[in-house]
């Protein structure tokens, strides 16, 4: 279950080299979540972790920063994060099996909000290109995958938005 750092990135987060029983237990965090990446299977999350770089953030340093773009996604394994949304005066708990940078990911602009590790953050990346060539060779992963962040993008709306009022009769 031991990492040995890799590199740096501009982030300051650290780049690691997950060791066979890591990647095993990556996998199941991730086949576990019931907010995350939920339509894919044990194989998807296999050819995306073999292709991802595993980074690991320290309480207070940004994942994602409002504004900039990003060129990937990012997919928690452990720790937590905190979604700055400013237009809500708000923020979003993430955790282990989440995904961030989604939106940036869907239409190729600037980050909608800083994403702030709350505590360590171990985390993969997976850049747009790596992606788009996965899904290029497996269809059905690019399926379930646009699936799940629908269902994600779909979740989080309603939570920014508040609980619905009943209908008057």
């Amino acid at each position: 279950m031991t990492t040995q750092p890799r590199i740096t990135g501009s982030c300051g987060a650290r780049a690691t080299f997950p060791m066979a029983n890591s990647v095993q237990h990556d996998l199941s965090i991730l086949l576990a979540a019931k907010t995350g990446l939920v339509y894919l299977t044990a194989n998807d999350w296999t050819l995306i972790s073999d292709k991802a770089t595993r980074l690991r953030f320290e309480a207070g340093e940004y994942l994602i920063h409002r504004g900039e773009k990003i060129h990937g996604v990012y997919l928690l394994l452990k720790g937590q994060a905190s979604v700055l949304i400013p237009s809500q005066n708000t923020s979003l708990a993430i955790g282990a099996g989440e995904i961030c940078g989604e939106i940036s990911l869907l239409d190729q602009q600037p980050a909608t909000a800083d994403v702030v590790a709350t505590q360590a953050v171990e985390a993969y990346f997976v850049d747009r290109p790596t992606l788009q060539s996965l899904f290029e060779l497996f269809p059905h992963l690019g399926s379930r995958f646009y699936q799940s962040v629908a269902a994600i993008l779909s979740r989080r709306l309603r939570e920014v938005i508040g609980p619905l009022k009943k209908a008057r009769p």
